[in-house]
């Protein structure tokens, strides 16, 4: 994970059983969550701005228009986890799992995935400019209609992952393990000169 400092709190929520809650426009603001169960929960545009999630179970969650601005996340789980026009700007995974997560649309921008296991998980028509996915695992993940723009992706593996429609960052791709990825024609133009091809008609 890249260098982050850990963001101060100022109230503690410890071990408490969120399974099922509804969180309908709730704010909260530099809590530390420290093993809580946030299973099944469904989340409608609630706000969690500088707050640090440390062994918290996201399982089969839903988050719509929700916003996780500058957080962190410590070795939480999101298995079948689902945020729809979410922003999570700026916020930190680390050692996080993300079996079958699904991510459409939103704002995911500066997020920090350092080395995060995120294959088989789907983005769609997601903003992940300037994100740090460098040494992340991507195989067979979707990452459909995404804005990678600025996006750091050094030694990140793609293999077989579908990137289509996508904005690649050219000047990263020859860092990246692209074997067996799914892109379309105007990417494969990018792909070539990237390589440093000259493409004519």
């Amino acid at each position: 994970m890249a260098q982050r400092r850990l963001p101060p709190t100022e109230t503690t929520i410890t071990a408490r059983d969120w399974d099922g809650r509804d969180v309908e426009g709730e704010a909260f603001e530099r809590v530390l969550f420290s093993d809580v169960d946030f299973t099944e929960m469904r989340d409608t545009s609630g706000t969690f701005t500088e707050c640090l999630f440390r062994g918290c179970r996201f399982n089969v969650s839903e988050h719509t228009e929700a916003a996780f601005l500058n957080c962190t996340f410590v070795r939480c789980s999101f298995f079948d986890a689902s945020f729809t026009g979410c922003k999570l700007v700026g916020s930190a995974f680390d050692g996080c799992s993300f079996d079958l997560l699904k991510v459409r649309g939103g704002d995911w921008s500066f997020a920090l995935l350092t080395g995060a296991k995120l294959s088989g998980a789907t983005f769609e028509a997601t903003r992940l400019r300037e994100a740090d996915l460098s040494g992340a695992l991507c195989e067979r993940t979707t990452f459909q209609r995404v804005d990678l723009s600025g996006a750091w992706l050094r030694n990140a593996v793609f293999c077989q992952a579908d990137l289509r429609g996508s904005v690649l960052p050219p000047e990263q791709l020859l860092t990246v393990d692209l074997k067996g990825a799914v892109i379309d024609v105007p990417q494969a133009m990018v792909v070539a000169e990237a390589l440093g091809l000259d493409v004519r008609p």
